[in-house]
């Protein structure tokens, strides 16, 4: 990889986190509602109102407000939050880990099944196991998360009884050792299931493209030429370089299931930032949405710059562009 082109991508990256903050700064205070009324109720006076206002920093104008709200990130302070009475960022830090082994179980079960599907596919193209992934990759992509998430409770939560519906850990089971890690794992297996469900469609379609592309050209029907099997010529020659456009999408990804995390955290009471994210937009928490909302796009911006790296380190064209 050149240095170059390193260079030119970091480069884009703080015009980026900023416009990402001044957007989300100007959604978030112009949105409707009175924070100090969400917080106080509705039964004190004006004088206490404003009192609340100037404690919090509402009673200054937004071009006040922003250069200090830029100042107090670089210290990883976006405020103290409302209904917790702590800073904020120490609340949301606190939900990161489940966020992230929830959206990073999903991805890693979405890429893997994703891919899968997709070589079956393309191996068997136009054959009863092609048509059956491509009518399966299109019913989960027309499925409603919110839809399916609720199926699976009632059907394996519920009626069967065969895996956990709501929570990370049960309330009976051991903090540690191996039977906690056990507990979380029946936890996570329905939320993983439905948030793949929404990538498992992306990839295995795009793998499947990618790799019926790959399987026309030149050096592929050399390798048939040489000797070689369908099945290897596609695993050890197209493969390779149709997983290329599966892992330039991948930062795209990662937004999608942040996203939907928000949903299924939901649904399935998962204690991640999703969840929190949901809890403070209904009271009005403004410092924890904030802090969610950035937390949420800087990361996106950071994996689209790990794709790209990625994905120029893999194919030596992108290099010159």
């Amino acid at each position: 990889m050149t240095h170059g082109y390193l260079v030119r991508r970091l480069v884009q990256v703080p015009p980026a986190v900023l416009a990402i903050l001044a957007t989300v700064f100007l959604l978030v205070q112009l949105a409707p509602g009175d924070p100090i009324l969400a917080l106080a109720g509705e039964t004190g006076d004006a004088a206490y109102f404003a009192e609340m206002r100037a404690k919090f920093g509402l009673d200054r104008p937004l071009a006040e407000q922003f250069p200090s709200f830029v100042i107090n990130l670089t210290r990883l302070d976006v405020g103290i939050s409302y209904l917790h009475g702590r800073p904020a960022m120490d609340v949301i830090l606190e939900r990161v880990p489940a966020t992230l082994l929830l959206t990073g179980s999903a991805l890693a079960l979405s890429s893997v099944v994703g891919v899968l599907l997709g070589v079956l596919a393309a191996r068997f193209v136009d054959r009863g196991i092609d048509l059956g992934i491509r009518l399966l990759t299109l019913a989960l992509h027309a499925t409603p998360a919110f839809w399916l998430a609720q199926l699976l409770v009632l059907v394996l939560g519920l009626a069967l009884g065969l895996l956990p519906v709501s929570g990370m850990t049960s309330a009976r089971a051991p903090a540690g050792g191996f039977e906690g890690v056990l507990d979380v794992l029946r936890h996570l297996v329905l939320p993983v299931a439905v948030l793949a469900s929404m990538e498992v469609a992306v990839v295995a379609r795009l793998t499947r493209t990618a790799l019926l592309d790959e399987l026309g050209r030149d050096y592929v029907r050399t390798a048939r030429a040489k000797g070689r099997s369908e099945t290897g010529a596609l695993t050890r020659h197209a493969l390779r370089l149709a997983l290329l456009p599966v892992v330039a999408v991948l930062g795209g990804r990662v937004g999608q299931l942040l996203a939907g995390s928000v949903v299924v955290e939901a649904v399935f009471g998962w204690p991640g930032v999703g969840r929190l994210l949901l809890t403070s937009v209904q009271a009005r928490d403004l410092p924890i949405v904030l802090g969610v909302l950035l937390l949420i796009a800087v990361g996106v911006v950071l994996a689209n710059l790990v794709t790209d790296l990625v994905h120029a380190r893999l194919d030596p064209r992108i290099r010159l562009a």
